[in-house]
């Protein structure tokens, strides 16, 4: 839970908003985590994905996978069992994550200073 905290408040650093943690574990193998945000510009969201970047390489945790970054409308990182997508309000509207796996529980991470 250490590292979900971590790309949190990384998210809530660069001003994310609308920060959910779905755990999925228990029904898909993708991962265990979703981590989703919203972003105001393309910039917003590339400075979201670097400082989550910047913190989980601070832990000795490297990224496997970064999508979307060039374009910054939705950036996807991929921690293995952890996966964060960082997208602009219209995107996250449009294509509604939390919809498509409405069956994940709903963590509340606290975000420790």
């Amino acid at each position: 839970m250490k590292r979900v905290q971590t790309i949190v408040k990384a998210l809530d650093d660069k001003k994310a908003h609308n920060i959910d943690v779905l755990d999925i574990s228990g029904i898909t193998s993708l991962a265990d985590y979703f981590i989703i945000c919203s972003c105001g510009s393309g910039v917003q969201v590339r400075a979201c994905a670097d400082e989550v970047e910047e913190k989980m390489d601070e832990l000795g945790i490297k990224l496997a996978h970064k999508e979307g970054y060039a374009n910054g409308n939705w950036v996807l990182m991929d921690y293995a069992d952890i996966v964060v997508h960082i997208m602009q309000d219209e995107t996250r509207e449009f294509y509604a994550l939390e919809r498509l796996w409405d069956d994940a529980e709903r963590i509340d991470v606290k975000i420790e200073d």
